[in-house]
């Protein structure tokens, strides 16, 4: 069982990156505003995803001098492979990952924190489901639809509990998920299911907690494609794990060859 946050505890926050120039900027000054605010002992990880424009240039310009750095795929090969990534890199006892866009503000950081600590838990992940949740910005209907159909399947597929598996706002303790994430395999947006899965079937505790959420227009899901691919790939989860692919005792030693 994980310890909880407590004093200055180190934490890295992980950023999935693809094609972020235009709001990367604020987002680091946001980020960086509340480390400072809350004395935090952290690194940002800006992971890219192969970006065609201007976001390496300007995270490696505002990391340097030791706030965080830039981890490159070199690629796109996706936001779960990216997350990964970063989470395999980190140096933290803790990891908070955080899309790009801010959509849930960093300021909830304090309310995963505290639930992690007053409940000795694992893993606590940003919930836009549960009845205090503030979703102040709401999708478009057809996008929301989607995403509350998505979410009905896939705890129908895999028997998770989690009103929202998809929000991409989650805190973990790095140690006690590094196992998982050395053998989670998916690399698009189903990661999360993945994630979610593997924790429960291998007994980590996890909470979903109510945050702030504000969609974001500019988002890079297409509503068609990626959820049929979503569930193309929660499928293969489930047989990964029949197989016992998954299992951290496999194939002790293993190191994830396609990160670097």
């Amino acid at each position: 069982m994980s310890q909880g946050l407590a004093g200055r505890t180190y934490l890295s926050i992980v950023i999935p990156s693809y094609n972020e120039e235009q709001r990367l900027g604020d987002t680091l000054e946001t980020i960086q505003a509340f480390i400072e605010q809350k004395n935090l002992e952290a690194e940002i990880l800006v992971v890219d995803d192969g970006s065609a424009d201007g976001t390496i240039r300007l995270a490696e310009g505002y990391l340097r001098g030791g706030r965080g750095r830039v981890i490159k795929n070199g690629r796109n090969r996706g936001k779960g492979y990216s997350v990964r990534h970063g989470v395999l890199q980190a140096s933290g006892r803790w990891v908070l990952i955080t899309d790009a866009d801010l959509s849930t503000p960093i300021e909830e950081y304090d309310s995963l924190a505290a639930v992690v600590r007053n409940r000795d838990l694992d893993v606590a992940i940003g919930s836009r489901g549960l009845a205090d949740s503030r979703v102040e910005i709401p999708q478009h209907g057809l996008r929301q639809l989607m995403g509350k159909t998505f979410n009905r399947i896939i705890r129908i597929m895999t028997g998770l509990r989690f009103r929202d598996t998809q929000c991409g706002f989650k805190l973990m303790d790095r140690e006690r998920c590094l196992p998982l994430f050395q053998r989670m395999q998916v690399e698009r947006f189903a990661f999360d299911v993945e994630f979610l899965f593997l924790c429960e079937r291998y007994g980590l505790t996890v909470a979903e907690v109510p945050v702030v959420w504000r969609n974001d227009e500019a988002s890079t899901v297409s509503i068609l494609a990626d959820p049929l691919n979503m569930l193309s790939d929660v499928a293969k989860v489930r047989w990964r794990f029949r197989k016992g692919l998954y299992d951290p005792t496999r194939d002790e030693g293993r190191t994830d060859e396609g990160i670097r």
